[in-house]
């Protein structure tokens, strides 16, 4: 009897041994799952996160809400959050969740090949997944297009209170703001706001549609607003929307110069992520060929990948020159355009 205690150790060790590589392995399937938080509407994003779930056999678990909704989420629930990637609209919401430190740097030789340098953090927090530009947009009846060429222009007293556009607070209008900062300086970019408040046709309000459908209702001359927000109007059979497109003409500004202003959607890792290696495979996934085509074609955008081309109605806008600012240098004029805006009276 004795003599068999040994064997029956040996026996228990060996359960315990296999039943602990059960587990091990149990905890290694659950470990490739990758939870997103977004605030990219799901039907824009679904077939991608479903074809990426086909390639790499990575499930994901996605939660949608408004961008800053999230970043308080993040906040609030801290290391304990369960998002691994969080995906939002703007480089100023990327810079907000860069500087809220919910993110964690990360290093890719894919991400670097895919994404164009000015489309991507340059100390790793946050990569550009499709670029949009603002621009100007007008009516061919009341405003000389030679008039409105660069962002400088419409801050001109000779234009008159013909412009329209959303509020200061508004994301879009913080990043072009800064990139005018960027280009010229606080003082400049402040005259430069107190001229197009001056020619505001309206208080600031609604969205960037009801920007470009002012101007086609005769509200206001000029109108600012992401291309994306055309694209969506010419690709409608509405025909509300056509009647839309077919009064109002696309500018892009400072093609004689440095570029139409850009932007980026774009993603993170979070610092909470226990799955960092999935949630990078994503980001380097919804980087890539496939999926920028798609992407950039099902959400009216530009790719960052310099492989792809564009695609969809925003081809029918024609060609155009972008700004190559780096929009890594804007994060950091994101707080003094707030303040800019303040004092020039943008409300």
């Amino acid at each position: 009897m004795t003599s068999r205690l040994p064997v029956m150790k040996l026996r228990i060790t060996a359960f315990f041994l296999v039943a602990c590589l059960l587990v091990s392995g149990v905890l290694t399937a659950n470990a490739a799952e990758v939870n997103i938080y977004s605030s990219r509407q799901e039907h824009l994003i679904k077939h991608l996160l479903d074809d990426f779930t086909a390639e790499t056999g990575i499930r994901y678990n996605l939660l949608t809400g408004d961008g800053p909704g999230l970043l308080e989420r993040l906040r609030r629930e801290g290391r304990n959050s369960p998002a691994d990637v969080l995906i939002t609209v703007d480089v100023a919401n990327l810079v907000a969740a860069k500087n809220a430190e919910v993110l964690q740097p990360i290093q890719s030789s894919v991400l670097e090949e895919n994404i164009l340098p000015q489309y991507r953090d340059d100390e790793g927090f946050w990569y550009g997944l499709s670029a949009r530009a603002r621009i100007i947009y007008y009516d061919p009846e009341r405003v000389d297009q030679d008039k409105i060429t660069t962002y400088e222009s419409l801050a001109d007293p000779e234009l008159g209170q013909l412009v329209c556009v959303r509020s200061s607070s508004n994301v879009y209008n913080i990043s072009l703001t800064a990139s005018m900062i960027a280009h010229h300086g606080e003082e400049q970019t402040e005259q430069w706001v107190r001229g197009l408040v001056g020619n505001f046709a309206r208080s600031p309000q609604d969205n960037d549609t009801a920007q470009i459908r002012a101007v086609a209702a005769g509200e206001c001359g000029v109108g600012i607003a992401n291309s994306y927000y055309f694209a969506r109007l010419l690709a409608s059979d509405a025909p509300a929307d056509q009647d839309v497109t077919s009064r109002v003409q696309v500018m892009w500004p400072n093609q004689e110069d440095r570029g139409a202003h850009m932007n980026v959607s774009g993603a993170g890792v979070t610092m909470s992520s226990r799955n960092v290696d999935a949630a990078t495979k994503l980001i380097e996934f919804l980087s890539g060929e496939h999926a920028q085509e798609i992407y950039a074609r099902v959400n009216n955008e530009f790719p960052v990948n310099p492989n792809v081309q564009p695609s969809g109605p925003v081809v029918q806008m024609g060609t155009f020159k972008a700004d190559e600012l780096d929009l890594s240098v804007i994060q950091k004029h994101t707080m003094d355009a707030v303040r800019v805006m303040d004092r020039g009276g943008w409300r």
